[in-house]
């Protein structure tokens, strides 16, 4: 007997119809990257000085992130150091940074502007600070520098504000003691070798290329500095981000000859504030941490960034955008 004709009712047609559109979103939702849109527009990181570390590493994660994000621009601009640094993002006139952690915290303690707003993305790796004489010099401790000529830094680097305290440590006052010259490390070795000083202050990551080229050209030494971390911590404040470190006998062959060098270290760390969007600031921890072995290779320094240790941005309050990329790479 032959079957009657099918029936398509209204409602059958219609929530056949509807089948057929979630399967067809499915399906497209499967084939095609649907996911968030990248971050775009224009964004400004300040680094440091000429040739140092910071630039150095500021250069190499701009093509980390024209790689990775290639619909965000990013403009580098120089500067003196940390301090100028956490000043140019906390006033807006920067939107990423790497500063040292006692600089961020002497911000912060001053009641600067937009010291509030500042946010932490990664610990980064630990600057050593580093003090280098000729080695037929008489210098063996800090407080033999009294009477001397010594760099310290340009007047808003993050070197000036260590090189202070470990003087005022030693019981020195920069002011008094010592004739103080504020030129960064693009200049320090020239001027040690032609003799305008007699010692200068550098605080950067191992090795540093112009000392290690200095130390390569002529006879220096490294000054011991780890004696005085305790009488750091005593002094309270910023002082406390200061850790006793020791550099190895082959950060500068040369200088050391197979001696290690105690000394003091502070951690670096990657600044924003509470403006900057949270998919891009995820975005560019993401970058930063993916990138570390490529930065690593040109960039010694880098190679110390762990996932482990990046989350402790102390004295910064992690960046809600750096917080979501920590959690999405948890094991």
């Amino acid at each position: 007997m032959p079957q009657p004709p099918l029936r398509v009712t209204r409602r059958s047609a219609l929530m056949g119809s509807v089948a057929g559109l979630v399967v067809f979103g499915l399906l497209l939702w499967w084939l095609l990257p649907l996911g968030e849109q990248q971050p775009r527009g224009q964004v400004t990181f300040s680094t440091g000085a000429r040739t140092g570390v910071y630039e150095r590493y500021g250069k190499l994660l701009k093509r980390a992130v024209d790689r990775d994000l290639p619909d965000l621009g990013v403009t580098l601009t120089g500067s003196q150091g940390s301090w100028e640094n956490v000043e140019r993002v906390a006033t807006g006139k920067a939107d990423f940074t790497i500063a040292a952690a006692d600089a961020v915290a002497k911000y912060q303690s001053e009641d600067q502007a937009g010291a509030g707003q500042l946010r932490g993305c990664a610990r980064l790796y630990d600057d050593y600070m580093q003090l280098v004489v000729e080695r037929s010099s008489s210098v063996r401790k800090v407080a033999d520098l009294r009477g001397m000529k010594v760099a310290v830094g340009g007047r808003s680097s993050g070197v000036r504000l260590i090189a202070e305290r470990i003087l005022k440590a030693a019981g020195l006052d920069v002011r008094k003691d010592v004739t103080e010259v504020g030129i960064g490390i693009d200049a320090m070795p020239r001027a040690l070798e032609s003799g305008e000083i007699d010692a200068f202050f550098w605080s950067g990551g191992l090795p540093t290329n112009h000392v290690r080229d200095l130390s390569e050209d002529a006879p220096i030494r490294l000054v011991e500095l780890g004696s005085l971390v305790d009488k750091l911590h005593a002094m309270g404040g910023y002082s406390r981000y200061y850790r006793a470190a020791v550099m190895p006998a082959d950060a500068y062959p040369a200088a050391q000859q197979g001696e290690p060098v105690n000394t003091l270290a502070v951690a670096n760390l990657l600044v924003t504030t509470d403006r900057v969007d949270p998919e891009l600031t995820e975005a560019v921890t993401r970058t930063v941490i993916d990138s570390r072995d490529h930065i690593g290779a040109k960039v010694h320094a880098a190679q110390l960034v762990d996932l482990r240790t990046a989350v402790y941005t102390n004295p910064l309050t992690l960046h809600e955008g750096a917080r979501r990329y920590y959690r999405s790479v948890k094991p």
